[in-house]
């Protein structure tokens, strides 16, 4: 198997947390960890050295994927590693067939670190980026915007449960938001009140809005309106 953690790019192309992780002692074993997650995913044609060199640059989706690939192993499943798109196509026990696209809430490479958020403003950026990526996959489903090989078209997804699996690295503090914010997009329900006599209380949410003003819907599986999206796969703590 081809090594993960060889440089295959210049130093200065080599994103932050693949070079941390790289050359602290402390990371020395696991390393061989991470790389035990590849097993499969990299013998995909032509899409090994590509996979690599994402790792190295921009990281944070390709470590989600490895985390999953590894996930679908232990949960007793198997990807055919044949077919390029969804990301997993997947057989569980059973014989139960499934695909899954993973994706996250990623910031540009050049993007800078705002040092402060209120709570506020937090939970609501995070949960409309959320909401953003799965609506950008729910589009390659349907075939929005004149794609021309929509996943809903591909034989081996037809007539199978569609899984978006999500995680979110739009933020140094992403890692915090537990589940609070999946539940908004979701199930349109609030993070639960943490003191005082309404403790435990959580409130129903119809919408966010964006920095623009418009309105953003929350609460997409109180409803049809995503109904192509069988399950959502979402972990803070995958990596």
């Amino acid at each position: 198997m081809l090594d993960l953690f060889e440089p295959r790019l210049p130093e200065a192309k080599l994103h932050d947390h693949f070079r941390l992780i790289c050359s602290d002692p402390t990371y020395a074993k696991v390393l061989p960890v991470i790389q035990s997650w590849a097993t499969g995913l990299l013998d995909r044609k032509g899409e090994s050295q590509k996979f690599i060199k994402e790792l190295q640059s921009t990281f944070n989706s390709s470590m989600w994927e490895l985390y999953l690939n590894r996930a679908m192993v232990d949960l007793g499943c198997s990807v055919d590693y044949s077919k390029s798109s969804p990301d997993f196509v997947v057989r569980g026990p059973g014989n139960y067939e499934f695909n899954v696209e993973a994706v996250i809430s990623d910031q540009p490479p050049t993007a800078l670190q705002q040092k402060t958020f209120t709570e506020h403003e937090f939970k609501t950026r995070g949960a409309l980026k959320l909401i953003a990526k799965i609506r950008d996959k729910l589009n390659l489903y349907r075939g929005a915007n004149g794609k021309k090989h929509p996943y809903s078209s591909l034989s081996h997804v037809r007539g199978r449960p569609f899984i978006i699996a999500i995680a979110p690295f739009d933020s140094n503090m992403s890692l915090f938001q537990n589940n609070e914010l999946i539940n908004m997009v979701l199930f349109g329900i609030t993070p639960p009140v943490l003191t005082g006599p309404d403790r435990g209380k959580q409130e129903r949410i119809g919408s966010l809005l964006t920095p623009s003003g418009s309105p953003v819907e929350m609460g997409i599986f109180t409803n049809d309106s995503y109904k192509e999206i069988s399950a959502v796969f979402f972990s803070t703590v995958g990596t």
